[in-house]
């Protein structure tokens, strides 16, 4: 007998309390397979990732359209069982009206938490001026209030991703964003351990997101101590996976070797996997 699916309000609450205390790792699937096998693995929760799921449709990160995206996390919210946190880019519109719409949109699809960046888009113009930017989160915080108010929000400060790595503006930013409205704090890019505590330190007592997305010498057990509170891996998952794919395509093509087929995942498992997963 098949158990009850948990509802949306279920999965917020568990999402919710996943960020009270501990650490908890978000890995990111970029399509339904991918996420059932996180979720089988036992990951208590999801993340979404921009990159990995644009990839998969032939594009490059950033080129996919918002009824692409709302699509997208439709999909993954109604296979899945655990709490699904969305990349949602900066929002899919320039002005906070529009974040205020979108991130509307985006609740409705059964998320529970949301990212919003305050990147533009436009290199000669990286970052949304401060100001702005906390415009953008209150009108994201709006949204979230109008619709059941359960949806975690999750700050973002870009700033070392696009080329300004200045932990006293990143640290700025999030503290803004934290006042703001967002529940919990990111800031992709940074990787020392001074960096990750002044992070933590900043924004204490709201939680903080650690972007790990390389083959880092730190281990969850030491990212906890940091006080760090959840640990994703945006596309780095769907990069190893474009990884094994390259490498065994291009063996194939350019020495005609089938050897890099060693490392496939066995089929038999795959099958075994998802002959059990209930058409939804």
């Amino acid at each position: 007998m098949n158990q009850p699916r948990p509802s949306v309000a279920a999965k917020r609450r568990a999402f919710h309390e996943l960020h009270a205390n501990g650490c908890f790792a978000l890995p990111n699937p970029w399509d339904i397979g991918s996420a059932l096998y996180l979720q089988g693995l036992g990951f208590k929760a999801l993340g979404t990732t921009s990159s990995g799921y644009a990839w998969s449709r032939g594009r490059h990160d950033g080129g996919l359209s918002r009824e692409e995206v709302l699509a997208h996390l439709a999909e993954i919210t109604a296979a899945t069982d655990v709490p699904v946190n969305a990349d949602f880019e900066s929002g899919f519109a320039r002005t906070p009206a529009g974040v205020t719409e979108s991130v509307r949109l985006a609740i409705a699809t059964g998320i529970a938490g949301i990212s919003i960046e305050d990147s533009t888009g436009d290199p000669t113009r990286p970052l949304y001026p401060l100001e702005e930017a906390i415009e953008r989160i209150t009108s994201a915080r709006r949204a979230i209030d109008a619709n059941g108010g359960d949806t975690l929000l999750v700050g973002r400060a870009e700033c070392f991703l696009v080329g300004r790595p200045h932990i006293e503006e990143t640290v700025a930013r999030l503290r803004a964003y934290a006042s703001a409205g967002a529940d919990c704090l990111y800031a992709p890019g940074i990787r020392t351990r001074e960096q990750i505590s002044a992070v933590v330190a900043a924004v204490a007592p709201k939680p903080v997101n650690l972007l790990i997305g390389w083959a880092s010498e730190l281990s969850m057990a030491a990212i906890a101590a940091l006080g760090v509170r959840r640990v994703s891996v945006g596309g780095a998952l769907a990069r190893s996976a474009w990884g094994g794919f390259q490498r065994a395509a291009k063996a194939l093509a350019d020495e005609g070797s089938f050897g890099g087929f060693a490392a496939a995942a066995s089929g038999q498992e795959l099958d075994a996997l998802f002959r059990h997963v209930p058409v939804r």
